[in-house]
């Protein structure tokens, strides 16, 4: 199992490194820029040096991470061509320096239109993978909690968008465990497990389940509510992870824990936890 959590690049990638290397992790996730904003920060020749000597040592991967959460792509507006801009410089950014996969949220829509908000998503991930040519590094559309406007909070949703941006095969998915619960997915047993992850066959593919970000939620089944929550202190619990932690499937994708941590050291104890839950792995 690659268990990770959720920290900052912006002291360099080494930092970062070694940070995660401190508090237990295999992996981390990262955001690929100011995540409420566009500034982003270059990544000098000599930086990725480094961190090629260091990840070479520490072993550290898969890296996943997350766009800026003021891109939207369903939108009808100006943000849509900053959002196709920075998807694809992310994808190269990350690429460069060996990141497995960036996620995404598929954006959302105006009122009544959630088709047309697909049909616009789909135009955007295309045009931003054509931007950012050929790479290793994956765009994964995020699974949503199915709040008002969103897209992707059904799979039925997220296989309607891969489809109409032609099916590319550098295009994934991240589930999120807290989503996934919001949404309406009883994933505190192997048996709604597994019936969450035949609608995901049927609609997308199960191959492109390619990451988990795992979290605890705040409130309850079915509130489409994205509020994550420490893990095993929210609605999902300790033996709802644990079927999480132990399914066949789920614990080959690699796990970006995102809970609400004061700082990062404390992510330490959330994968403690989720090591605990796993069985020691």
């Amino acid at each position: 199992m690659r268990i990770g959590a959720h920290l900052s690049i912006s002291k360099g990638l080494p930092d970062a490194g070694r940070l995660a290397a401190g508090i237990g992790a295999d992996t981390f996730g990262f955001h690929t820029r100011n995540p409420r904003g566009s500034a982003s920060r270059a990544i000098p020749p000599e930086e990725l040096r480094a961190w090629g000597d260091f990840q070479g040592q520490a072993q550290l991967g898969p890296l996943v991470g997350h766009l800026p959460y003021v891109i939207n792509l369903g939108s009808e507006r100006d943000i849509w061509d900053f959002g196709v801009r920075v998807v694809a410089e992310d994808l190269g950014r990350c690429d460069a320096f060996g990141a497995y996969g960036i996620v995404l949220h598929p954006g959302h829509h105006a009122p009544g239109g959630l088709e047309r908000g697909i049909a616009r998503a789909a135009e955007g991930v295309r045009a931003a993978l054509q931007q950012a040519g050929a790479r290793a590094c994956l765009l994964c559309l995020e699974g949503m909690a199915g709040q008002t406007g969103e897209i992707g909070g059904r799979p039925e949703e997220l296989g309607a968008l891969i489809t109409a941006a032609g099916s590319p095969p550098g295009l994934a998915v991240c589930i999120d465990t807290c989503h996934l619960f919001a949404a309406g997915w009883d994933i505190r047993t192997h048996a709604g497990i597994e019936a969450m992850l035949a609608a995901f066959d049927a609609a997308v593919g199960r191959e492109r389940l390619r990451a988990l970000h795992l979290n605890d939620s705040k409130f309850g089944l079915g509130s489409h509510r994205d509020r994550h929550e420490r893990l095993g202190q929210g609605e999902i619990g300790r033996d709802g992870l644990q079927a999480v932690l132990t399914h066949p499937f789920l614990r080959t994708l690699p796990m970006i824990i995102e809970t609400p941590v004061e700082e990062y050291a404390v992510y330490a104890e959330e994968i403690a936890t989720a090591r605990e839950l796993a069985g020691g792995a």
